[in-house]
């Protein structure tokens, strides 16, 4: 399989919405004992600030949010809701509560092995499903909380650039969150079969291709 060059520290140490956008097209990878697994990126949410009252970082430093406060390039991995597992990048600059929510993958290495993680009763699961929404992805790439900051340009959870071109690029409100749902912090490539089922366009958004890093 190939591979291509992880992304260093200095590409998640800009703005969140910069690099929300900037990961699409870019390669989520998980180096395991039972294998490599991987997926394109094409869907992400930004969570930026203690005054986003859908960032962890809303209720201050705690022993869950302290990774949101430091340096950018680590994982930030959760349970929610007791249920999943999410995996996120942090972002900008140490200090600052900034991250990344990696909502959605196309599957790339290893899609076998997703298929066993996904559906261990051996079902097939749709290729383009394995990894739609961001529970399913974790599952998929077997991502837990004993990966948690992690650090993405040294481990063996990585995210790559290996030139991967990608469609039109639509923004639009959150979802899956309580709160600040309509701020339109989600990027996704337009049309793709492994997004998310909503895919509501903000108004007035400008569609586009993907800035360069």
């Amino acid at each position: 399989m190939p591979r291509g060059k992880v992304l260093e520290h200095s590409f998640y140490a800009r703005p969140t919405l910069t690099v929300a956008e900037n990961l699409l097209g870019k390669v989520l990878v998980h180096r395991t004992r039972q294998g490599v697994a991987s997926g394109v990126i094409v869907e992400t949410e930004a969570y930026i600030g203690e005054d986003d009252p859908a960032c962890h970082a809303s209720f201050g430093r705690t022993a869950r949010s302290e990774p949101l406060f430091g340096p950018p390039g680590f994982a930030y991995v959760y349970l929610n809701y007791g249920v999943h597992f999410l995996f996120n990048a942090v972002t900008e600059a140490d200090g600052y509560p900034g991250a990344v929510l990696v909502r959605a993958l196309q599957p790339l290495d290893g899609i076998a092995l997703m298929q066993k993680r996904r559906a261990p009763d051996g079902r097939e699961v749709d290729e383009h499903a394995l990894c739609r929404g961001p529970g399913n992805l974790t599952k998929a790439l077997d991502i837990t909380i004993k990966d948690n900051r992690l650090d993405l340009a040294t481990s063996k959870l990585t995210i790559e650039d290996r030139g991967i071109s990608i469609g039109e690029i639509a923004t639009g409100p959150r979802i899956g969150i309580r709160v600040a749902a309509e701020r339109p912090w989600r990027y996704w490539v337009e049309g793709h079969r492994s997004v998310s089922a909503q895919r509501t366009r903000t108004p007035g958004s400008r569609p586009g291709s993907r800035a360069r890093a």
